[in-house]
């Protein structure tokens, strides 16, 4: 099995296909398993890369452990044990936290960014009162079905709505607060640096997401005039796995639009 030796732990990676190298960052509920729609295609135009974060599949964390606050770091790691000196990532959720800061501390080394239900930091007062309004009227959601997915998405694939919670219950247990942002976070945004930065950035949500209010990916997109900001259609939170055929076209065509392609020297 490939491990990369990358900040005091072994993290786990696979490598599909050939062309330029595409980063696949996973969000809390999955791990390299979930792009399983997105990889046999991808793999026909670029070298993609799935990963495990630390603390999720088969990457383990160090003692004590540091848990998301090294997710960028590992990430940098694996992309220089790879030796890859450019790279696209695509970053869902809590992906989007590594994806984000990578490319904020390494710019010259990212070609596009995907954020996939994830404000990569884009944040703002108006942006918090709706994630505050959201949580004190959250939106009703069968009991027993994943928030991750659009109840009608649940109940008309039953088969892939289990391999997604199969897919969930591989990795460790974590703490309620493993995603609270620090408290010396709160309040601040990522969108004037990425407005200095210019790194070609898609945002994307699905219509239906009850975990992550749409229109808080809206306001961060809007927060970066220079990005692209895509709502789907009949989705919940995770758009990639309910709308892979859609999310793949988007994130693709984006892509190209910006260079990433076969003729792209690396």
């Amino acid at each position: 099995m490939p491990y990369a030796s990358v900040n005091n732990i072994k993290l786990y990676y696979e490598i599909h296909g050939s062309g330029p190298p595409v980063i696949f960052a996973h969000g809390s509920g999955g791990n390299h398993l979930s792009w399983w729609q997105q990889i046999p295609y991808f793999a026909q135009f670029y070298t993609c890369v799935t990963y495990d974060h630390r603390s999720f599949g088969k990457s383990e964390d160090e003692t004590p452990p540091k848990g998301r606050a090294a997710f960028a770091e590992d990430l940098k790691g694996l992309i220089r044990h790879l030796d890859l000196p450019k790279v696209a990532i695509i970053a869902h959720s809590m992906g989007g936290r590594s994806g984000s800061m990578f490319a904020l501390r390494n710019p010259g080394q990212v070609a596009a960014l995907i954020l996939s239900g994830s404000n990569g930091g884009s944040d703002s007062t108006e942006a918090r009162k709706v994630r505050e309004d959201h949580k004190s009227y959250p939106p009703f959601h069968p009991k027993g079905a994943l928030r991750a997915l659009s109840p009608r998405y649940t109940e008309t694939e039953q088969e892939k709505a289990f391999l997604y919670r199969q897919i969930m219950r591989s990795n460790p247990p974590h703490k309620k607060d493993f995603l609270e942002v620090p408290r010396n976070l709160i309040g601040r945004s990522t969108h004037d640096k990425f407005n200095e930065l210019s790194i070609p950035t898609l945002f994307l949500t699905g219509e239906e997401d009850i975990l992550v209010h749409p229109k808080t990916i809206k306001i961060a997109a809007e927060l970066i005039p220079h990005s692209e900001f895509i709502s789907i259609k009949g989705a919940g939170h995770s758009t990639y796995y309910e709308k892979p055929d859609v999310f793949n076209r988007l994130v693709r065509n984006f892509l190209t639009k910006h260079r990433w392609d076969a003729s792209t020297t690396v």
